[in-house]
Formats: C-alpha cells, structure tokens, sequence
C-alpha cells in the first residue's frame, strides 16, 4: 500500500447517470403508487380518512422503492475514485 493515499475524486459520469436514472424510476414508481392507492379507493367506495391513508403508505412504499434503487445503483456505479 502507498504510504500517500490519493484523494477521493467526484465521478461525475456516474453521478450524472445514476442520478438521471434515479428521476426517471422515482416519477414512475410514485406516479405508480398513487395511481394504485387511487383504483383501490375508487374500487372498494373508501372514505376520505381510509384513502388519504392509503395514499400515504403506497407514497412511502414508492420511496422506499427510490431508495433501494439509489443504494444499489452507488454500489455499482461508484460515485467517488482514487485517482
């Protein structure tokens, strides 16, 4: 091992990539559980309290979503190297 570590530097490609990717899926999946939390209101004749519920949970379902993607993505798109 080098006595002198080179320092961490941005890979902007990679950041620029995953980040794009990251918008694309994130509209999609929350765009996605909205509109199901929508069809299982207008399916089953739910109340205001019931659905307001539902769309908070599939909403927080479709982050959740988001987030395994960007962990995955950063773990094979390495955002920073030692150059």
């Amino acid at each position: 091992m080098n006595a002198v570590e080179k320092p961490l530097r941005p890979n902007w490609l990679n950041i620029l990539t995953v980040v794009s990717a990251a918008i694309l899926i994130g509209a999609e999946t929350v765009g996605l559980s909205f509109a199901a939390a929508w069809a299982f209101t207008t399916l089953f004749h739910l109340d205001d309290i019931v659905s307001t519920g539902l769309y908070i949970v599939f909403g927080f379902i479709g982050l959740a979503a988001i987030g395994v993607f960007l962990r995955s993505a950063r773990r094979i798109e390495p955002f920073f190297t030692r150059s």
